[in-house]
């Protein structure tokens, strides 16, 4: 195996240094700010991932990735209704990347007790996997099932005071008012509280009944996907599918992408962006600054020996390389330091869920945490790469070091 003379240099350099009296502060802190950058960087990149995530889903689980109503439909969840015979169906479940696809049925009502009332939307889903998200979001009973039975959030049943197993009438206005009795089988709670506040889950054929209409008549049709990365090219493939189709009684399809029903959501969502590269950009200004003035004290802690070796014929390529390496094992250091801390905070509130958050304004009731290793890879590699360039400047300085005043001033 071929020896590296400029490696074991290094190596006896930088621990050299680190036991120095002189230099070892110099490489502490330099070791530091990197591994508080790199650790501040990734956290950043997991919590604002996650929250971006995580609200996504939320959003989805109330109204699914893509959505197919009439293109008659107001803004008021009083659908006008379409046919989903089971051709379509299949249509949209053999689609890459959907993951289910249900259908829904709506109706307005109003929640009243002897003390309290609270406008509400009725929303009906059939068996299956539309029932997953607030089966994930069950706080208490279970999920209802057969007609008469409902699921109220827990937003719902604190504001009016009910509880699992009570009764609550809602009131519907039509032609005529009507009034129906449920049963609270369960209560969910999402932490979004503008939807929690909204909707009432029911099985299907309770919002069918109501609406007087049809099996195959429904609100809209709900599709899911595998992957949210995949929205944009999935939809224009629904939209070419049944923009242009008309149903049993001659109403238009009308699709949404998930963005497009929640625009402000999601421009909310997309400003964090910019908050990830500020702060990315100011920790590795933090952590190049570190590393370049701990180098430059470690190669003013060198000036005898780099005297000597220039005068034992060493050109200049061989001194660069030298601190080159030597930077590099402080780097990577740092760095191992920098994800060990970084990656340990994040699993502590990824598990635990320690730092909380105000559901009412940031949709969670804690901070969210994911792990997008690809996304942590290529943050790590960026890190390197700059910190690299970094050295460009320092090394230099070695090179301009001539072994004649060395030699005079020793």
């Amino acid at each position: 195996m071929p020896i590296n003379p400029e490696w074991q240099i290094a190596q006896r350099l930088y621990y050299s240094s680190a036991a120095n009296h002189t230099a070892r502060p110099a490489v502490r802190v330099a070791l530091a700010g990197i591994a508080i950058g790199v650790a501040v960087m990734l956290i950043t990149v997991c919590v604002v991932i996650g929250f971006k995530r995580t609200v996504t889903e939320k959003v989805a689980g109330f109204g699914a990735h893509v959505q197919i109503t009439s293109f008659d439909n107001n803004n008021t969840y009083e659908y006008q209704p379409i046919f989903a015979p089971d051709s379509l169906i299949q249509l949209l479940a053999h689609m890459p990347h959907v993951a289910s696809v249900n259908t829904f049925v709506t109706k307005p009502g109003l929640l009243k007790t002897s003390t309290d009332f609270q406008g509400i939307v009725l929303k009906g889903l059939p068996a299956g996997d539309g029932w997953r998200f607030f089966a994930d979001n069950l706080v208490d009973g279970v999920l209802p099932a057969a007609p008469g039975e409902v699921l109220l959030s827990q937003q719902n049943a604190r504001q009016m005071g009910l509880s699992t197993g009570e009764s609550v009438l809602c009131y519907f206005v039509g032609n005529a008012l009507r009034v129906r009795k449920f049963t609270i089988t369960g209560i969910y709670n999402s932490s979004f509280s503008d939807y929690d506040r909204l909707f009432v889950l029911c099985p299907q054929s309770t919002v069918v009944q109501l609406n007087g209409w049809s099996e195959q008549q429904v609100s809209g049709i709900e599709m899911r996907l595998d992957n949210l990365r995949y929205l944009d090219e999935v939809f224009d493939h629904v939209y070419f599918s049944v923009a242009n189709r008309l149903d049993e009684e001659g109403s238009a399809y009308y699709p949404q992408s998930v963005i497009q029903m929640h625009p402000a959501v999601f421009y909310w969502l997309d400003l964090l962006d910019m908050n990830v590269w500020v702060i990315v950009l100011l920790m590795l200004a933090v952590s190049g600054f570190n590393i370049v003035s701990g180098l430059i004290i470690l190669i003013l802690d060198a000036i005898p020996m780099i005297g000597i070796l220039k005068a034992l014929g060493a050109n200049n390529r061989f001194i660069r390389r030298i601190f080159i390496h030597e930077a590099t094992i402080l780097i990577g250091k740092g760095m191992f330091w920098g994800n060990l801390i970084g990656l340990t905070l994040a699993s502590v509130q990824y598990f635990l869920h320690l730092i909380p958050l105000d559901a009412t304004t940031y949709y969670v009731s804690y901070v969210p945490i994911t792990f997008p290793w690809w996304a942590l890879i290529a943050l790590n590699l960026l890190i390197l790469g700059v910190s690299l360039l970094t050295l460009l400047a320092p090394t230099t300085l070695a090179t301009r070091i001539s072994p004649a005043r060395v030699m005079h001033f020793e």
